[in-house]
């Protein structure tokens, strides 16, 4: 990727760093030759970002020119904003204490250059404030009150203001930093698409393991896109890249909807999309949305204080109790007596005001259909696990067990639940769903749909192998293909 600093003055540029050009804010405003290129990241470092200043303008014409500025508008928007920046920093409130602790006095001021500070004993907290914000160069200031520490600011700074003891470092902090995003080798070509895979091979219920991380980048270098791994630490990163594929456990309140929201705004192809998230990750959406398309479910009753006591005598025992953001069966519970409901509800409502109850269905076995692009891909029979009722058995020393999982062609597959779970996931969107489906006789009861869903080797890919992977970045290819399409200058 291009790499472009835009400054004021040139000539008063005080470093040196190979392969990145420096250019007047003007300059950039007004040459042709800036006007196109796809793939240039645009480091706006001028020294005021007022609005309708040329600064506000180098970062507004980028994007509108397709080019990646740092900051970005919506930043710029951020910095101004004390409140905006008081709620992000309680995303990283437990890093700010720890990091802190150690300070006698009650105010502080941190610099933070290209996530980067002087003292190693703050760099992870500069490169979470720098995700947060993304600007080359910034200067927070905390206070503390009652021996909790707060940022009181947050704002974007020139490198003139960049005191001169501190430039012979921000050069190597920049060299680095540049470095960092170049290949060591220039490649004979430039790859078709670039990838980011969000990836955690330590997450306790990963929804792959690593030889099917392994295979999706084989499967992404087939259709010339480079495919890479990254980590919750390379969200100021995202801007590289022309997709993004997560593969961590998803939820609203959590570093995976900033990065899905994030790659969207910047434009990205993003699975899964934040819409997708907020939408699966709650049961009590998902049970108004499928009653509403009149999509067969288990008896399903949205539970509330008010109504907590009659929901017994409706359903019958035994009862089914979730709260909304459940997920791998964590947070869901089967009650057999009036006391245990009121117990589970009484314990589930200190956290939620909402709880789903649904009527207890007894299977063999859960179907998982694949879904993608509203279309079903892969299907799987999910066992339960032994001597269980749910197809993970968690057990109190933080393990699971494991039910098997059978894969099964799809068009072996009751056509009923193929038609049911195409029809579910489609409400959501057009991206990768893993609907579980209970059969009762002819009928097919939709439990869930997963906006993430779990595809591991050797176990959904039994049958289809390596051409599960080829579908999926497929979509992704179709999608950045449609994309250029309307942007031809590219």
């Amino acid at each position: 990727m291009r790499s472009l600093i835009v400054v004021n003055q040139p000539e008063r540029w005080p470093f040196s760093i190979p392969g990145v050009e420096v250019v007047a804010a003007r300059t950039y405003l007004t040459d042709p030759a800036f006007l196109s290129g796809r793939h240039t990241r645009v480091y706006n470092l001028c020294r005021s970002y007022r609005y309708q200043s040329v600064g506000y303008y180098v970062s507004l014409l980028a994007e509108a020119r397709g080019h990646r500025p740092l900051p970005s508008v919506a930043t710029i928007q951020d910095l101004k904003s004390t409140v905006v920046a008081r709620i992000l920093s309680g995303e990283v409130d437990e890093l700010i204490q720890k990091s802190l602790a150690p300070l006698k006095t009650d105010r502080f001021v941190l610099s933070i250059y290209f996530a980067r500070n002087t003292a190693k004993a703050y760099d992870r907290l500069c490169q979470q404030l720098y995700n947060q914000f993304q600007a080359p160069l910034m200067r927070a200031t905390f206070v503390r009150h009652d021996a909790h520490w707060e940022m009181q600011d947050i704002s974007s700074i020139s490198a003139s203001d960049v005191p001169e003891s501190h430039r012979p470092f921000v050069a190597e902090v920049a060299k680095s930093f540049f470095a960092g995003r170049r290949p060591t080798h220039k490649p004979k070509t430039p790859p078709r698409y670039t990838m980011g895979i969000l990836y955690d091979p330590a997450e306790a219920h990963s929804p792959s393991n690593d030889k099917a991380i392994a295979k999706f980048i084989r499967a992404a270098e087939n259709f010339d896109i480079e495919a890479e791994v990254i980590s919750r630490d390379d969200y100021s990163r995202l801007a590289e890249f022309d997709a993004l594929f997560i593969r961590q456990t998803t939820a609203v309140n959590h570093f995976t909807f900033r990065f899905a929201s994030r790659a969207q705004a910047e434009g990205l192809v993003v699975v899964d999309d934040p819409q997708s998230i907020l939408r699966c990750t709650n049961k009590v959406y998902l049970a108004e949305l499928l009653d509403r398309h009149d999509i067969l479910a288990p008896r399903t009753i949205i539970v509330h204080k008010d109504n907590v006591d009659e929901v017994p005598a409706a359903l019958g025992f035994p009862i089914i109790l979730k709260q909304p953001d459940s997920a791998f069966s964590l947070g869901v519970k089967k009650v057999k007596t009036r006391e245990e409901y009121d117990a589970v509800t009484a314990e589930l409502f200190e956290d939620t005001d909402l709880l789903i109850a649904q009527e207890f269905l007894v299977t063999d076995f859960d179907w998982r259909i694949g879904v993608l692009d509203r279309k079903a891909i892969y299907a799987a029979k999910y066992f339960m696990a032994r001597k269980h009722w749910q197809i993970i058995s968690n057990q109190a020393d933080g393990g699971a067990d494991y039910g098997k999982v059978e894969a099964v062609p799809v068009e072996l597959v009751p056509q009923q639940v193929i038609r049911t779970a195409v029809k579910a996931a489609s409400l959501i969107g057009d991206g990768l769903y893993g609907v579980d489906v209970k059969q009762s006789g002819r009928s097919a009861y939709v439990i869930e749909v997963n906006d993430n869903p779990s595809i591991d080797a050797g176990y959904e890919d039994t049958l289809l192998k390596d051409a599960l992977y080829e579908r999926i970045i497929e979509h992704f290819v179709r999608k950045l293909d449609r994309r250029k399409e309307r942007r031809p200058e590219e």
